[in-house]
Formats: C-alpha cells, sequence, structure tokens
C-alpha cells in the first residue's frame, strides 16, 4: 500500500539551502533517512506512516502512553469501552478539520475483511459523541498506537477492495508533522516540516526518505549521502559503532523474539527435562554479545508484556548452566556409552534437525546458529542445521513437520503456533491473552503462561528482537529503548553541528 509515495531532497547534510536566493535565505534543516521503497509501500506496518499521519496515542521517552491526536482518554471498568478526546483545531494538510468522524471512518475501513487489516470482530462499535469525542468499543488490543487516522472527506466513497490501488497514497493528504511533497519512484520522498502541527512546526524541515535497495546502508551511511538508516547486519553494525562519527540505538522487544520451537511429539523431544536442559546449554547472554546487542538486555522464557518490561516485573530466566543440563540429560536416561560425545537412549542418538530460513544463513546470524550448535554438542547433543526457503519453512511450521525450528515470535498476537502437543494444549490460555484488555488482567494471564513455558519449554527464547538504528550523531533527540527509530520520532528530533 503506498501510504506514503517516495519523495526526498539531493542532499544528505544536516543544513542545505532552498531557492534562488539560497544567499539571502536561512539555512533550511534537513535529514535523508535510508529506507526500502518495498516498506514505504506497505506502510500500515512501517514508520514512514508517523511522519505523514497522526495515531490517537503514541509512547514518550519512557514508553508511556502519550497522546497524539487524542489530547486525553479513559477507559471502562472492563477496559473494552475507551472514549478519546481529540484535540481540536488540528487539520488535515489541505486545510480540513480533523473530527471524530475520520476515526470513525478509519476503524470500519480498516476492518473491512476485503481490506484485512484488523480483524472485523476486534472493534465491535464505534460511536461518535461529538466533532471531538469518539467512543470505540473492541474485543482486542486493536492498536491506538499503531492505526493512524485517515481523511474520511478525500477517501469515503471510494471502493475498500481496491484500496492499494487508490490514487491518494501518491499523494497523501495527512494530519501529522510532515507533508508530502514529491515521490520519485524508486528513487526517494520528500517531506517538508507543517507549520500548523498542533506541537508547533518541527525543527527538522525537510525529510528525504531514501531508497536503497540497491545499496547497504552502511554504504550510505559512510559515505554521508544519509543521516540515518536501520541496521541491518550485526557486522555492519559493529562497523558503524566503531566510527566516531556514528551513534547506534537499539531497542529490544519482548513482544517480539528469536525462539527455538521444539516439536514435543518426537521421541528425542518430548520430555521437558530434556528440553529444559538443550535451553541450559545455551549461553543466551552470549548470543547478546556475538549480535553486538546489549547483553543485559531482558531475558525471558515466555511470553511477556511490555507493561512487564518497563517495571522489571519480569520472573529470573534459565541460567546458562551446561552441567545442570548434562545432569538433567542423563536424568533423562541418555547416556554417551561409546564416548563419541552424542548421548545415546535405548539404541537412539541425541540427534535432531533443526531447520531456518535463510535469513538465519546471512553474515552474522550464521555465527548464531554455528555457537548454538556447538554448545548442545558440549553437552553430548548433535543438532544438525537445514537451511530452506521462506515459504518451506512457514509450509513446515504449519503442518508440524519439524524437529526444531528457528524462528520469530510475537507475544503480542501470539502468532506462529506450531502444531505441537503443548501449543494445542494451552489455545485457550493463548486466546485469553490475546482478549485480556485490562492490564492488570493480562500481566495475570501472561503470567501464567511464562509459568508454563519455564517449566514444559516447548519453545526456547533466545533473545528479545532488537530494532537498531544508526545515526549520525549531528541527529539529536534519539535515546535507546523506546525513541531509537527517527521515523517515528522525528518531530521530536533535531540537528546540530558535530563536536
Amino acid at each position: 500500500m503506498r501510504l506514503l509515495a517516495p519523495l526526498v531532497l539531493p542532499c544528505a547534510a544536516a543544513t542545505c539551502s532552498s531557492g534562488a536566493d539560497s544567499h539571502d535565505s536561512p539555512p533550511v534543516s534537513a535529514i535523508t533517512v535510508a529506507y526500502s521503497e518495498h516498506f514505504v509501500n506497505t506502510a500500515w506496518d512501517s514508520e514512514p506512516r508517523f511522519l505523514v499521519f497522526l495515531p490517537l496515542v503514541g509512547h514518550d521517552e519512557r514508553g508511556e502512553a502519550e497522546g497524539r491526536l487524542a489530547r486525553a482518554w479513559e477507559h471502562s471498568p472492563d477496559y473494552r469501552e475507551t472514549t478519546y478526546h481529540l484535540r481540536t483545531g488540528v487539520r488535515w494538510h489541505d486545510g480540513a478539520p480533523v473530527t471524530a468522524r475520520d476515526v470513525e471512518f478509519t476503524l470500519w475501513l480498516m476492518t473491512r475483511p476485503e481490506v484485512g487489516e484488523m480483524s472485523p470482530g476486534s472493534i465491535e462499535a464505534v460511536t461518535v459523541v461529538d466533532d471531538s469525542t469518539v467512543t470505540v468499543r473492541g474485543t482486542s488490543d486493536w492498536g491506538d498506537r499503531w492505526t493512524v487516522i485517515l481523511p474520511a472527506h478525500l477517501l469515503e466513497g471510494l471502493e475498500p477492495d481496491s484500496l492499494r490501488e487508490w490514487e491518494f497514497w501518491r499523494q497523501p493528504v495527512g494530519n501529522g508533522p510532515y507533508r508530502f511533497v514529491r515521490y520519485v519512484p524508486h528513487t526517494l520522498i520528500e517531506l517538508e516540516a507543517n507549520p500548523s502541527h498542533y506541537r508547533g512546526k518541527p525543527r527538522i524541515e525537510r525529510v528525504t526518505l531514501k531508497f536503497v535497495e540497491g545499496a547497504p546502508p552502511l554504504t550510505e551511511l559512510l559515505s554521508g549521502n544519509v543521516d540515518a538508516a536501520p541496521g541491518t547486519s550485526p557486522a555492519q553494525v559493529r562497523t558503524l559503532a566503531a566510527d566516531s562519527r556514528f551513534e547506534v540505538y537499539r531497542s529490544p522487544s519482548l513482544s517480539e523474539a528469536r525462539v527455538i520451537y521444539w516439536q514435543t511429539d518426537r521421541p528425542i523431544l518430548d520430555d521437558p527435562r530434556v528440553r529444559r536442559a538443550l535451553t541450559l546449554a545455551m549461553d543466551r547472554r552470549g548470543l547478546l554479545r556475538l549480535l553486538d546487542f546489549p547483553d543485559d538486555g531482558p531475558l525471558v522464557d515466555g511470553p511477556a508484556t511490555a507493561r512487564q518490561m518497563r517495571s522489571g516485573n519480569l520472573p529470573e530466566p534459565l541460567p546458562y548452566d551446561p552441567a545442570a543440563a548434562q545432569t538433567l540429560l542423563e536424568a533423562a536416561g541418555w547416556i554417551d556409552e561409546d564416548g563419541d560425545g552424542v548421548r545415546e537412549r535405548s539404541g537412539s542418538e541425541l540427534r535432531f534437525t533443526a531447520i531456518v530460513r535463510g535469513y538465519f544463513a546471512q553474515p552474522g546470524w550464521d555465527d548464531l546458529l554455528i555457537q548454538v550448535q556447538d554448545q548442545l554438542r558440549r553437552v553430548g547433543a548433535q543438532m544438525e542445521i537445514q537451511v530452506l526457503d521462506r515459504g518451506i519453512v512457514s509450509q513446515r511450521r504449519r503442518s508440524g513437520d519439524f524437529e526444531a525450528l528457528f524462528s520469530w515470535y510475537n507475544s503480542r498476537n501470539l502468532w506462529f503456533r506450531p502444531p505441537t502437543k503443548y501449543f494445542l494444549g494451552l489455545a485457550g490460555l493463548l486466546d485469553s491473552a490475546l482478549v485480556a484488555l485490562d492490564p492488570d488482567v493480562r500481566d495475570r494471564v501472561y503470567g501464567e503462561l511464562a509459568r508454563v513455558f519455564r517449566e514444559e519449554v516447548p519453545v526456547t527464547f533466545l533473545f528479545p528482537d532488537v530494532k537498531t538504528w544508526v545515526a549520525h550523531r549531528r541527529v539529536r533527540g534519539l535515546s535507546s529503548p523506546w525513541w531509537v527509530d527517527p521515523l517515528a520520532h522525528m518531530e521530536h528530533l533535531w540537528l546540530e553541528d558535530a563536536p
């Protein structure tokens, strides 16, 4: 979806001049950011949408909820109904007022089956009380921090089933801190600061998204073509972190994690003592160091909520303890009887295959696979690694055709449930977590899930997903862990000459 059509300035310096009389004009504060045109053109799931459009709610530098289009809100006792009080005076970039009708229209549009951006059942009702007040009743956490509000006066009447082809996305009219200027396909998108933004005109006046599919962000940053870029491979981030011109920002997310799924129906892996031993054998903080992630970041053994992470109310993770791993394996009957380094039980070796997507075979990530393989070998378990196409891995996950699977886990949406004994048995608890809107109830349900995951270990949580951005030091206002993405927080940033 072309929520932002591509734009960019032909300069990447912190300041550049515009207009014929550049000597008489003050310098324009400008920033160029490396990005993928693919993600801009499917921007419901990418941060550039926050440059042009406002969500109802965002988060501050501490990760706490903060109003954007909504100045205030209150929940019903069961948290299923939220009343939002919108800021008055906010206008679309064409001058039309933003009203509660725009919220109603956006949520209607997003829940249309032919659009498929939200589950049709996630929102039961939207009631417009007046121009600046709207009540939303839902059955799940539909995402008021991530859903940007769209202009009803420009879009109602268009056919939802052709939404991704609407001309609107090529020249979007938003209500956020930046206004669309131009799109050069396969090259750039350019935006300018909105002087009527409710926070005041952003200090960075021009934003260019430079599409870099043909060149790695490392090259673009080192050459000075861009001022900021999302982190790619660990090796590239390591190079940039060693360069005094740049700052690396990281945000670990407990809602998303890299994990190993265990097929608990297989004889080798059906004993929780074995799965627990394999987890104890992995130096997970060492894996963080290997990837140049903060090694003091949160580690978990099961799903957790963002509130639990902010408060630090997380259970102690299983330690790195190879000796305890060997003791558990022996208690489960796995002994290295022939001295070849691989344990046996009843004539079978403790040998299994882990399937992985090509993503994990990239430089840097492949070191992780090798290190895990070596750590398991040290306790007598032989893990073979099979790299497969993404589509094949997805099909085998859905069918349960694997022994071990390196993959991704989203505990906010509790996606990617393979058909294993424990995931099928946890279906009710997992579904309860999805519909628990009261934060206290949600924390309790997630706590129960974490207890089961820790005891049964159907999944080994390797480490939280870490969002990484690299920016020139003249880009100021970014901070770890909550404000690492300049595209999501551009209105709070400014530029200074580097010392």
